[in-house]
């Protein structure tokens, strides 16, 4: 694997500052490090084997997963195993075998990528995925789903601590810019790739990095975008909170038929719009098990402000969202049930 010199003016991180980054996965069963080759994964790995070589630490394995995009990738591979075995790391090479998409490739590599990854760690004795993120990741990703149309869930950006195909996932570098984290692998003379993906223009991420820079010289820089997403988190939980005694104490006994939920809708509305739209979406989530979804949040919207303004008005209304079928009655209830299946392609008379 041949050095990628990137300048930097940064400094490396010290053994300190990552004792106290790592300092929550203290006590995890084990730790499967994700490493792709490039300077933020190479640092991060570098920095948990010193880290786990203290008494007390969690097992340390280590993960390349090559998608087979790139006729480099598998030499890339080879390169982190034997930087692993140098800092006396266990290493698996993950391989995406199968067609590869026409469209949306980054999008499904990335899906593969963690389905192999999470496969690992269960195989690792339930091993927490920890991968090496750092705050320009952040920022990218908040702008991306700002873009979007996200709300305040999704301006909290990425988590320090979140799950992903039912593994734990850890990002303890997530306050630290990649600069540091290049000057970091740099300093301790280990050698890294740069992914050329990573400068292709067809990718979202790649188009905003660029204009990040741009934006930094008007004062919207990465720190910012952190402590934004970090007061977007502190409002996350505190309606997450409210949101989930308010659908406590507005559902209502299901008297007849199992299969639906119904809420005193009345008694909802009372709530901040906010707080109605959450509540909604929880109960979506409860009528349809299994699904989380229920489209984007200008539907969601749409469709709580149709149901808000008919219960002000004394007023029935049906609304479909998703798959799922909402009755408000006159009498402020609101059912919500699964959408019964379509007959496709069967006239009426024939049935």
């Amino acid at each position: 694997m041949s050095a990628a010199p990137i300048v930097t003016h940064s400094a490396p991180v010290s053994l300190a500052e990552a004792g106290v980054a790592f300092e929550g996965l203290a006590h995890e069963t084990a730790l499967l490090v994700a490493v792709s080759g490039g300077p933020d994964s190479v640092a991060l790995l570098a920095l948990l084997a010193i880290w786990a070589q203290m008494p007390g630490r969690p097992p340390l394995h280590a993960a390349t997963v090559d998608h087979g995009l790139r006729p480099e990738s598998a030499a890339e591979a080879a390169a982190v195993a034997t930087l692993c075995a140098e800092l006396g790391v266990g290493h698996a090479t993950l391989r995406w075998d199968g067609l590869k998409p026409a469209s949306g490739l980054q999008a499904e590599a990335r899906r593969a990528r963690y389905a192999l990854l999470a496969n690992e760690a269960r195989r690792r004795g339930g091993a927490t995925l920890v991968t090496a993120h750092t705050l320009d990741d952040q920022a990218e990703t908040m702008l991306m789903r700002l873009a979007h149309g996200s709300g305040p869930s999704g301006l909290v950006g990425m988590r320090g601590w979140s799950e992903i195909n039912g593994v734990p996932l850890a990002r303890p570098l997530l306050g630290m810019s990649k600069a540091r984290l290049v000057a970091t692998a740099e300093a301790r003379g280990l050698s890294f790739v740069r992914d050329p993906s990573n400068r292709d223009q067809r990718f979202e991420r790649v188009r905003w990095r660029e204009v990040m820079p741009v934006l930094a010289e008007q004062g919207l820089t990465a720190e910012r975008l952190r402590r934004l997403a970090a007061r977007m988190e502190r409002l996350d939980e505190a309606a997450a909170h409210r949101a989930g005694n308010v659908m406590a104490e507005v559902v209502l006994p299901n008297e007849v038929v199992e299969s639906r939920l119904r809420l005193n809708f009345s008694a909802l509305i009372i709530e901040p719009e906010e707080i109605v739209l959450r509540v909604l979406g929880l109960a979506l989530d409860a009528a349809m098990p299994g699904s989380g979804e229920y489209g984007r949040l200008e539907r969601l919207e749409a469709c709580g402000a149709a149901l808000i303004q008919a219960a002000r008005a004394g007023l029935a209304l049906r609304r479909t969202l998703s798959g799922c079928v909402l009755s408000l009655g006159r009498d402020g209830v609101l059912t919500l049930q699964v959408e019964p299946p379509r007959r496709r392609g069967i006239h009426p008379s024939a049935s």
